[in-house]
């Protein structure tokens, strides 16, 4: 995704707006939202999965380890 979609995504919401969106063009605008929120999740689980939480007792718990731990936790005790 970079400027040029986003632009394009601009442009195909105002058309959209105005009335005079062609069914191409809300093909193509479906497209191009679907892939810009798949590139806001990427961003945003990249971001999470980089904290890490510095515990009452100094250790420090990276996010994504915790995580995955409390799913195993879950999926064993069948939650």
């Amino acid at each position: 995704m970079d400027q040029n979609d986003i632009t394009r995504i601009n442009e195909l919401y105002k058309k959209q707006k105005e009335g005079t969106l062609t069914p191409e063009e809300a093909l193509e605008q479906s497209k191009l939202r679907h892939a810009y929120i798949a590139a806001i999740r990427k961003n945003l689980r990249g971001s999470l999965e980089s904290i890490q939480i510095q515990e009452k007792d100094g250790t420090i718990t990276d996010v994504k380890k915790r995580h995955e731990e409390r799913m195993a936790e879950r999926k064993a005790s069948g939650n």
